[in-house]
C-alpha cells in the first residue's frame, strides 16, 4: 500500500485519518502542523498528503503551494481538508494546487473513495 502523510492540528481529526488510512493497510506519516509537514514531505515523498486548510502558523493552502512550486515534491497529490466547504473555497483550493478537497467532518466512504482514486 502507499505511504500517506496527514497535515491536522485536530487530535480527533488525526486518530480518525489515521486509523481509517492504517485500517486500509497503508503506511501514515503525521505532522501537526504545515512546518512539519513539510520537512516529513521532503524527507520521505510520501504517496499522497492530506493536507488540513487551517493549521496553525502556516495554513494548508499556503503550504500546498510551497510543496507544489518545488520539483522535489511537486508530483505529490494533496487533498484539502476543510469544514469550510462554501462557494468559492473549491476553486481556492484548486488554485492552491490541491488535487482534491474533502469536506469536514470526514464521511468514511467518501474518504476512502478519493484517497484510493488519487493513488491510482
Amino acid at each position: 500500500m502507499a505511504c500517506i502523510l496527514v497535515i491536522e492540528d485536530n487530535p480527533s481529526n488525526m486518530k480518525l485519518g489515521v486509523f481509517l488510512l492504517t485500517k486500509e493497510g497503508h503506511e501514515v506519516l503525521q505532522a501537526p502542523d504545515a512546518e512539519e509537514g513539510i520537512r516529513i514531505t521532503r524527507e520521505r515523498l510520501p504517496a499522497l498528503i492530506l493536507m488540513d486548510v487551517q493549521l496553525p502558523g502556516m495554513d494548508g493552502l499556503t503550504a500546498t503551494r510551497l510543496l507544489k512550486s518545488d520539483a522535489a515534491t511537486q508530483h505529490i497529490k494533496i487533498v484539502a481538508l476543510t469544514a469550510f466547504a462554501m462557494r468559492g473555497d473549491q476553486e481556492k483550493i484548486v488554485a492552491a494546487g490541491c488535487d482534491a478537497y474533502i469536506a469536514k467532518p470526514i464521511r468514511y466512504k467518501e474518504f476512502l473513495k478519493v484517497v484510493a482514486k488519487l493513488l491510482l
